[in-house]
């Protein structure tokens, strides 16, 4: 006579333990990719703050030492200085951008988190000549 084998499968026990590693697992990586992703922002902010500060200083150079008195002077020449109109379009990466600061003599533009400590670390100012400050 055949005797039976005991069925196979996992205990309860064996499938709490495995869920308890995932959620310590888990527990540990989502910090870190929010982290990342932060520090990512922050980095795309200051990339954007030079790139439109370099576009300012361009369109300077090109007008007599006259800096653009708004962002859409930038985008709207021809061959455009900057292809966004990033003060226009918020908020992008968890930035936004204002760009009130803009005259011809000069320009002051900055870049404030949406909600501090999630989507960026800190508010980057950059000002004529391209100095940037946190």
């Amino acid at each position: 006579m055949r005797t039976r084998k005991k069925d196979q499968g996992f205990t309860l026990v064996e499938i709490m333990i495995v869920v308890a590693i995932i959620a310590l697992l888990a527990a540990i990586a989502i910090p870190n990719l929010l982290r990342a992703k932060m520090t990512s922002n922050d980095a795309l902010a200051k990339a954007t703050l030079r790139a439109m500060s370099t576009a300012a200083e361009s369109y300077g150079t090109a007008n007599n030492g006259n800096y653009p008195a708004s962002e859409s002077a930038l985008v709207t020449a021809t061959p455009p200085y900057l292809n966004t109109a990033y003060c226009a379009t918020s908020p992008i990466a968890g930035y936004t951008y204002d760009c009130s600061g803009m005259s011809t003599s000069g320009y002051t533009i900055v870049a404030t988190p949406v909600q501090v400590g999630s989507t960026g670390s800190t508010t980057e100012t950059i000002t004529t000549g391209g100095v940037l400050t946190p």
